[in-house]
């Protein structure tokens, strides 16, 4: 399974997709904010960054950009509970695989990492 790191500043989303995507098999750590984040994706390896678009410190987009440029090869899926932010998402289809829209489901969590972790 996936080495996944979840950046949600919001504690019970970030349990949420920690225990589904655990059930699911993956590994999975946490960080609260897009500083911290960037600061694990400095010394370990990730498959999937699994961003919130809005937190604190470090924005997702931001995240991603900066992620996507040290390890271009991850794949990187976004979740956001704002409209506007997700249109911004969407102006980086070269780096972002998806985008999903913040309330989920377990499966609809758990159906969209799998997706964007089997693309090419």
């Amino acid at each position: 399974m996936a080495k996944i790191l979840v950046a949600e500043d919001e504690d019970s989303v970030s349990e949420f997709v920690s225990r589904a995507l655990q059930s699911q098999g993956h590994e999975v750590i946490v960080a609260k904010d897009g500083g911290e984040a960037l600061d694990i994706l400095q010394n370990n390896r990730f498959d999937l960054l699994l961003t919130d678009i809005v937190m604190p410190v470090m924005d997702g987009i931001a995240l991603a950009l900066k992620a996507s440029a040290s390890a271009p090869e991850m794949r990187i899926l976004l979740m956001s509970g704002y409209a506007a932010e997700r249109q911004r998402a969407h102006n980086l289809d070269a780096l972002v695989h998806d985008v999903i829209a913040k309330p989920f489901s377990l499966e609809q969590l758990c159906d969209t990492v799998a997706r964007v972790l089997s693309t090419d």
